[in-house]
């Protein structure tokens, strides 16, 4: 060392030694800065992750509030059920665990992983979770390996249940997981805090009423050993249960309606026609709302969302249909307001009819000879309606459809309602560059053409006809009550508008609605019963232009057949219900829709009858389903709802 010393020159050495204290100094200053960071600028971070490995607060969910019809059945209700979650600050082995899980529970190595990802903005020690609802066996197996995988828990929640399924599955909706689009959308609306996994209604009455259904969360203080398991509970903040919807469907009637539509395509509507409540609202092929909301592979959910049958669609508020015959009586009722026509003056309504170069057939080849306005009604000539919607002229037509709610929606609140289609000159001239031409007017008369409605619309425009002109704002909601069964909230009819009619126009076509169900050539006689009066129109919406109509529709391919509708009201002369049904590819709506629309009127009446059986044994005055008014006093819409 000294031989070494011995050659260098003293300035150099403490020029070396000075190199070397800055580097120390240097060091000693990041040591020092760093442990400044992790004491003053992170000390609040590792303080929650110090209390936290001994004390945490865990979210402890409220059940949603339970959905009724009318009578009080339950439609919606809660249940317990597992949850597997995961704390992955408290997971000693990540690959280990994924392992055990993956054997024990049916989940796979990606979906943990997309979970774990997708969970990173968490807040720490917050639990993911990995799957909703497991079976009692996968329960089982997870608590026997408690002590092999720390940070792996097993929570009881409140679950959503549907009795009645598919049935009504379209009305009610389904729960799934809050998307990130809605969770920013509550943090913006100032809602009740949603956390990331959260369960929210996403169609249907869960999700219109989302709001009420959903209660308030309670909380727990918990201490937890190292592996993050439960030692005791510190405080607690119990839960408050959502509050209740009883709605006005009737239940009976409902499944009355899904098992007559069960192999079929389409939708029934069926209202009180003096209050616009719906009695039952069913749309064919359905979901499993129960298999939804317990949550699908992404597999399955392809499957189900590509599904060409689009069983998400809910066909009674959202399927455009042409109203076909069903759509004659509103061609009438312009016929008679505009004075075209009486009650007694006679058409020649032959098998044809020539408008220039194009001819127009009748559904009956021979005809139906000379005949007035009621017969026509009830035979449903075509040829007869050809020539009275040329005098009325299209936007006569198309000024008393809209004043029968068609071409607007109706105001249900329901999300993604359609709003149909009524054609008129301003329309076509706008909209394609062209004008109207008198052929067009011919089909558009019959309901045909441009001419769109949805199965609400058109019961709705029928229960008008009924009722003597009063076009009601459909509603499902009856009252909300609280978990007391308190009410707290009555949901009243509202008038939504008065139809441009005469009553004695209205009292004309509701005799000539009764003559298609009750004489002897009425296009539905096959549905006449004694003691339900059913007075009503079916109609056939063609699908594509044949030659020449064939009766055996085995004998057309199904995309190619005609839809069946059927739309009335019972009894005659006192309404108690007013419905529609759409057949997609049904054929006849005589031999299609009609059926389902008796099915539908006859088990709604009967139910009545017993009903009021039940009061007189009881000795208390029959309920007058027919005077809403007495109840609840009607109000237009300009008052507010």
């Amino acid at each position: 060392m000294k031989e070494y010393l011995a050659g260098k020159d003293p300035s150099e050495l403490k020029e070396r030694l000075y190199l070397a204290l800055v580097v120390i100094a240097i060091i000693f200053l990041i040591l020092i800065a760093k442990l400044w960071y992790l004491q003053v600028m992170r000390s609040s971070y590792f303080s929650e992750l110090s209390m936290n490995n001994r004390i945490r607060l865990t979210k402890t969910p409220a059940a949603r509030g339970l959905i009724m019809d009318r009578s009080g059945r339950l439609l919606a209700e809660n249940r317990p059920g597992f949850d597997l979650l995961i704390v992955p600050e408290d997971v000693k082995d990540m690959a280990k665990t994924k392992k055990i899980l993956t054997r024990i529970v049916d989940i796979d190595k990606k979906t943990i992983n997309a979970k774990l990802k997708k969970a990173k903005r968490r807040a720490p020690f917050r639990p993911v979770k990995l799957k909703e609802d497991i079976s009692w066996e996968e329960m089982a197996k997870v608590d026997n390996y408690n002590y092999e995988m720390p940070g792996v828990l097993i929570e009881v929640m409140p679950k959503r249940t549907y009795p009645y399924d598919e049935a009504t599955a379209h009305l009610l909706g389904y729960l799934g997981e809050i998307s990130e689009r809605d969770y920013r959308r509550s943090k913006k609306e100032n809602q009740k805090p949603y956390r990331r996994g959260d369960m929210i209604g996403k169609s249907g009455v869960e999700s219109s009423f989302e709001k009420t259904l959903r209660g308030t969360d309670g909380g727990r203080q918990i201490e937890v050993d190292a592996s993050g398991r439960l030692i005791r509970v510190m405080n607690e903040i119990p839960p408050y249960p959502g509050q209740n919807i009883r709605l006005t469907i009737d239940l009976a009637t409902q499944r009355a309606a899904w098992d007559a539509m069960k192999g079929k395509t389409g939708a029934v509507v069926a209202i009180d026609p003096e209050n616009g409540k719906i009695l039952a609202m069913v749309s064919t092929p359905s979901f499993d709302s129960d298999r939804l909301t317990r949550g699908l592979s992404n597999k399955e959910w392809q499957k189900l969302i590509q599904d060409p049958m689009r069983v998400f669609n809910n066909r009674a508020l959202q399927g455009l249909y042409p109203p076909a015959s069903t759509f004659k009586p509103i061609t009438a009722i312009a016929a008679l307001e505009i004075g075209v026509i009486d009650e007694k003056r006679k058409i020649m309504a032959g098998p044809s009819f020539r408008l220039g170069r194009s001819l127009y057939r009748d559904w009956k080849r021979g005809g139906h000879g000379k005949i007035n306005l009621h017969t026509a009604i009830v035979q449903s000539s075509d040829t007869f309606f050809y020539q009275l919607g040329l005098d009325v002229g299209i936007d006569g037509i198309s000024h008393y459809a809209k004043s029968f709610g068609l071409g607007s929606k109706t105001g249900i609140n329901i999300k993604n309602e359609k709003k149909g289609f009524v054609p008129s000159r301003a329309w076509k001239l706008k909209a394609k560059g062209e004008p109207w031409y008198r052929g067009e007017t011919v089909i558009n008369s019959i309901g045909q053409g441009f001419m769109l409605s949805t199965p609400m619309q058109l019961v709705n425009a029928y229960a008008a006809i009924a009722n003597g002109g009063i076009l009601y704002t459909p509603q499902f909601i009856e009252s909300v009550e609280s978990i007391e069964g308190k009410k707290i909230k009555d949901f009243p009819p509202v008038i939504k508008a008065r139809v441009d009619a005469k009553p004695e126009t209205l009292k004309f076509i509701r005799e000539a609605l009764r003559g298609v169900v009750s004489e002897k050539h009425g296009t539905a006689r096959w549905i006449n019963r004694r003691g339900l009066k059913i007075a009503g129109k079916t109609g056939t919406a063609q699908v594509v232009r044949m030659k020449e109509r064939i009766k055996d529709i085995e004998k057309i391919p199904y995309k190619f057949r005609d839809h069946g509708l059927f739309a009335g009201f019972a009894p005659f002369d006192e309404p108690k219900i007013a419905v529609a049904v759409v057949i997609e590819h049904g054929g006849f709506g005589s031999s299609s829709a009609a059926p389902v629309a008796l099915r539908v009127i006859k088990t709604y009446l009967e139910g009545l009858r017993d009903q009021q059986d039940r009061q007189s044994l009881r000795g208390l005055p029959k309920p007058d389903n027919n005077e809403p008014s007495k109840k609840y006093p009607a109000r237009d819409k300009k008052e507010g709802v």
